[in-house]
């Protein structure tokens, strides 16, 4: 007994006793963390919608795109397929052109139609190309007479065959100019491109009971019967 409590180990390390009001020492604290870094938010442009009415925007911007990601060959074979559209575009139109020229005639015997609003016509060359509608671009040549009229109304009130400057128009555009009537638009409905005729309008189709005055002194008498010469030279679509 005495041994054990004389034993230099237990004497040498004795323990450590800690009060009930002392409080255990606290936690060891981890320092903060950095916060992330967040990088800064570019802005964005949002572009407007393209309004119908502007213009478009050329396509070279693509062949630029596909030069600069693709190589040389890419732009040229886009520049090649514009060029090769526009080519198909000009070959459409001349075959358009010729199989006009090849379906029209010229009339061997003149026979007068009577249509049952008062025109008669004479077909002079029957036209193989399209009909026109409204809104299509119609542009003709127009030769205008006062039928009967005497001395005094016997010249062309117009005749752009010998001015060489023929209409443009627009089908069922109003007002008339030129010397164009409402019957001379009536029996260009039923004309192919390429056709010509010889027209009788009647007063109700013509300029009325009031007449006209086209200018340059040429009056067009009250209750006039008119002569045309119509003749359609291209039909095509108007441009927006």
């Amino acid at each position: 007994m005495a041994a054990f409590f004389g034993s230099p180990s237990f004497t040498t390390h004795p323990l450590t006793k800690f009060s009930s009001s002392q409080a255990p020492p606290p936690p060891q604290q981890q320092p903060p963390q950095p916060l992330p870094v967040i990088p800064p938010v570019q802005p964005v442009t949002i572009k407007p919608p393209q309004k119908p009415n502007q213009t478009p925007e050329s396509t070279d911007w693509i062949a630029s795109t596909l030069t600069r990601r693709f190589g040389l060959g890419a732009g040229l074979a886009w520049a090649g397929f514009l060029a090769a559209g526009v080519v198909s575009e000009q070959i459409k139109t001349r075959l358009e052109v010729t199989q006009q020229a090849a379906n029209t005639r010229d009339v061997e015997r003149e026979e007068e139609v009577v249509l049952p609003n008062g025109i008669r016509y004479y077909d002079l060359r029957v036209g193989g190309g399209d009909y026109s509608r409204t809104r299509d671009l119609v542009v003709i040549d127009l030769e205008g007479r006062v039928k009967g009229g005497g001395d005094d109304n016997s010249k062309a009130f117009v005749d752009t065959f010998k001015d060489k400057r023929p209409l443009a128009l627009v089908m069922g555009s109003r007002p008339y100019t030129k010397g164009m009537c409402e019957g001379v638009e009536y029996i260009l409905r039923s004309m192919r491109a390429g056709g010509k005729r010889r027209v009788i309008v009647p007063p109700g189709l013509g300029f009325g009971d009031k007449g006209a005055d086209l200018g340059s002194g040429f009056q067009i008498p009250p209750d006039a019967s008119l002569e045309f010469v119509v003749q359609v030279d291209k039909v095509s679509i108007a441009p927006a």
